[in-house]
């Protein structure tokens, strides 16, 4: 089984979010997978497997599957069409979430992925003590996203992983408007044992349309500032859909050797 590694949403090697992609010609089990995710310790581990015109795509986490996962899928597209669709530009995942296309534009790959409804929920002391500062607003989506006051409170958090896995979503985002981009954000994942996703294309399906929103913009320029970092190009369409754009660097290519039980 061949494994890639590709640092998602950046163009330079050991920064972005990485992501483990194996490409396989029929399925092992679920173990197999659960254990090789584990083995990675990545936040995401991308399974795919050829099907019809297109191809199936599961996403790992170290803990769980996983229902969406950007930085794993841009990974994905950049391994198929880099090594085994070279002729194309666009290619079509079959995923929990429904039918994802990836297409090609230049150095960047552009995502197509579904929006949420985001309901605004109260702020809590729960919030406040989980992230070490009050936010200004909360929205519950398929995830929790918290808004502050300034980026500097953004960057510098210091949450408490305990605390998070109290508070309602499967990922605790934080965002505020950003000086050089629209917004910066950092994405805490402890229910999927992810204490800090690097870069979560996934959160910006919430966070993209939320800033559109309140800046009444169709197109946003976000920024993750996490210790890796990384910046995405977000377009919000009528639809209820999202694109969301990001370049790749390839880290390494390796032969997968455990016995698939």
């Amino acid at each position: 089984m061949k494994q890639y590694i590709v640092d998602a949403f950046t163009d330079k090697p050991f920064s972005g979010n990485p992501a483990a992609v194996c490409v396989m010609d029929s399925w092992p089990s679920e173990r197999f997978m659960m254990q090789l995710a584990m083995e990675n310790s990545l936040s995401e581990t991308a399974f795919i497997v050829k099907k019809n015109e297109g191809y199936r795509l599961r996403w790992f986490t170290p803990g769980t599957e996983v229902e969406l996962c950007g930085h794993a899928t841009l990974a994905s597209a950049f391994v198929i069409l880099n090594f085994y669709e070279k002729d194309q530009d666009t290619v079509r995942f079959h995923t929990l979430s429904g039918l994802l296309t990836v297409t090609r534009k230049d150095q960047f790959y552009e995502m197509d992925f579904p929006t949420y409804d985001l309901k605004e929920i109260p702020v809590t002391a729960a919030m406040e003590q989980a992230f070490g500062v009050r936010p200004v607003k909360a929205v519950l989506g398929l995830d929790l996203v918290c808004i502050f006051d300034a980026e500097e409170q953004v960057r510098k958090m210091l949450p408490d992983q305990d605390l998070l896995l109290l508070l309602p979503g499967r990922i605790q985002n934080a965002t505020a408007r950003g000086t050089e981009t629209d917004c910066v954000s950092r994405s805490f994942c402890p229910k999927l044992s992810i204490a800090e996703d690097p870069v979560c294309g996934s959160a910006h399906c919430q966070i993209a349309a939320y800033w559109a929103g309140q800046l009444g913009k169709k197109e946003i320029r976000a920024y993750q500032a996490s210790r890796r970092g990384g910046s995405l190009q977000c377009i919000l369409r009528e639809d209820h859909r999202i694109l969301i754009r990001g370049e790749a660097a390839l880290v390494a290519i390796s032969e997968i050797v455990a016995r698939v039980e």
